[in-house]
């Protein structure tokens, strides 16, 4: 997938953990992911829908 004209977006809270997280970019219904300290390195692609799975699963599971 070509992703050279992706708008790639951080989050707003990125900057609370020194800035170390992931960035997202949406083309095409695909949800493309990669590592902020990394952009040229492996991206994970994902469906719309197996994104908003994966969202919604983070937001359920409790981190300690």
């Amino acid at each position: 997938m070509d992703l050279s004209t992706a708008a790639w977006r951080k989050s707003s809270r990125s900057s609370n953990n020194g800035g170390d997280c992931v960035e997202l970019a949406r083309i095409s219904g695909i949800v493309a992911i990669r590592d902020s300290k990394n952009p040229h390195g492996p991206k994970l692609h994902l469906t719309l829908h197996d994104f908003r799975n994966l969202s919604q699963s983070l937001k359920k599971d409790t981190w300690t």
